[in-house]
């Protein structure tokens, strides 16, 4: 892929997509996989905003069965389904425990009769022929069992545990610029580091965007008969360049964090139950405490997500030293053993995701559930634009199919069936990862030793060959980085 700005001027594309996160790259790739001529710019990293900064899993929703939504945990199950069968190199199966307390809500019962539904609404969640991406049935443990799997954990009506398994994503960026490559390779027109200042008007009618590169500062025009705003959090200030009174309401936002630490559980996941109260608005049955995740993560624990509103500019978004004590604080008490100090931080990262407006407490928010598309012309009389409200990772590939139809439809062409579902992404071609990985690491290259060939592997999947190219082409770029192997 090599950045050309030529080719955004050449001529009109059926779709200019402004936004290069999950979204942008996978509506791209999608429309271009259905013969349309696509444009995708991205204002700094491809990836580089909310999308990379996920907890890193891929999940069936069964969450969900809180609030009696079978259709989006429907969704989700086929999502996770997919997303293992297109990039099976990033994409691997993960268990997870939580606590059971009591004889009610959080009890074994209540979970029991959860991941009997859950077994049940997945009932093709393993139609793969790869057998390492089958999912168990989940199952309810004894206290004993509990105690040995999460040592340390809140025994005061501790009544057993509750074990299932949804999916990990080893490399949410190595995922995004997997798709964003297939996208290219099928025709996109794909560039970072040029943003959006103007929308071109032609009367009540949205023919393209002005841009400019953020390295030379030149401005320049691409033109096209529909323009997608993927920009996420940034949808607020990308609409209001439609002049005043066309903005069809501001999305309120925020501040997703998670943090990395020292390892606490390896091979599975925890969750947790918060000490705080919460409620979730959305739900039919509320557990009334927020859980949260102790994940495994390249030897490390990914943990997370704290949740809380946030009012500023998204451009100025940062995670604050005050936002991490907060967190490891209530981490602490929710699990003590873990002793997190600000020390045992390896790393810290967050986003911002759409809300709920009428929230009371900046720290007890709720998540949108669900996406949105907004059609210009219905909400504000103005052709050519479509913008996007996104939610979930997970579901990024199924919102993206829809868009398109949406996108043909607004184009006046007939629906085409989208591809994306059947397609590997880039470097993703692999039957049975386990048996490729095995062949890879026993017929490895002289001078790259096994952990350097999984890594590989595991983050590029069949491509992994072009980067030995690379490396065989330039000695230096053989050597790992300081403190890889």
């Amino acid at each position: 892929m090599k950045r050309d700005l030529n080719q955004l001027t050449q001529k009109e594309f059926d779709i200019v997509l402004v936004g290069g996160g999950i979204y942008g790259v996978m509506t791209a790739w999608d429309a271009a996989l259905r013969g349309l001529r696509v444009a995708l710019i991205e204002s700094g990293d491809f990836g580089g905003a909310t999308s990379s900064n996920s907890l890193k899993i891929i999940h069936g929703g069964l969450r969900y069965i809180q609030h009696a939504d079978i259709r989006r945990m429907r969704e989700s199950i086929r999502e996770r389904r997919i997303m293992m069968k297109i990039a099976p190199h990033l994409v691997y199966p993960l268990e997870f425990v939580i606590p059971t307390y009591g004889h009610f809500i959080k009890g074994p019962e209540a979970m029991f009769v959860a991941l009997k539904i859950n077994d049940l609404v997945s009932f093709d969640r393993n139609t793969l022929p790869d057998s390492q991406k089958h999912l168990p049935a989940g199952k309810i443990i004894s206290r004993e069992e509990c105690l040995r799997r999460i040592p340390g954990v809140d025994e005061e009506n501790l009544s057993g545990g509750a074990v299932w398994y949804d999916a990990q994503l080893y490399n949410s960026e190595r995922m995004i610029f997997s798709i964003l490559h297939s996208a290219v390779d099928a025709g996109v027109a794909a560039a970072n580091y040029v943003a959006a200042k103007d929308f071109i008007r032609e009367e009540n009618r949205v023919a393209g965007v002005l841009a400019e590169d953020q390295l030379s500062g030149d401005r320049f025009e691409i033109r096209g008969k529909l323009v997608v705003n993927t920009t996420g959090p940034w949808i607020n200030k990308m609409l209001n360049r439609l002049k005043k009174g066309t903005h069809p309401g501001e999305v309120t936002l925020a501040k997703m964090m998670n943090i990395v630490t020292k390892p606490l559980f390896d091979g599975y996941s925890v969750g947790v139950y918060s000490k705080y109260e919460y409620k979730d608005r959305d739900a039919v049955i509320s557990k009334g405490s927020r859980l949260y995740f102790i994940t495994p993560w390249r030897n490390l624990s990914l943990i997370g997500t704290a949740q809380m509103a946030y009012e500023g500019d998204p451009d100025e978004f940062r995670i604050t030293h005050e936002d991490i004590e907060i967190f490891m604080k209530e981490i602490n008490e929710a699990y003590p053993t873990a002793n997190l100090t600000f020390k045992d931080v390896r790393f810290y990262y967050g986003g911002l995701l759409p809300i709920k407006a009428d929230y009371n407490d900046p720290r007890n928010v709720t998540l949108t559930k669900h996406y949105r598309f907004i059609d210009h012309k219905k909400e504000d009389g103005i052709d050519g634009l479509l913008s996007v409200v996104s939610v979930k990772y997970t579901t990024a590939r199924d919102v993206s199919e829809k868009l398109v139809n949406l996108a043909l439809q607004k184009l006046g062409l007939k629906n085409r069936p989208s591809k994306t579902a059947e397609t590997p992404v880039y470097g993703g071609d692999i039957d049975h990862s386990k048996a490729y990985l095995q062949d890879v690491l026993e017929n490895s290259p002289d001078g790259f030793s096994r952990d350097v060939m999984r890594h590989l592997v595991i983050n590029y999947g069949t491509a992994y060959r072009d980067i030995l190219q690379i490396a065989e082409d330039n000695a230096a770029a053989a050597g790992p980085l300081k403190g890889q192997t």
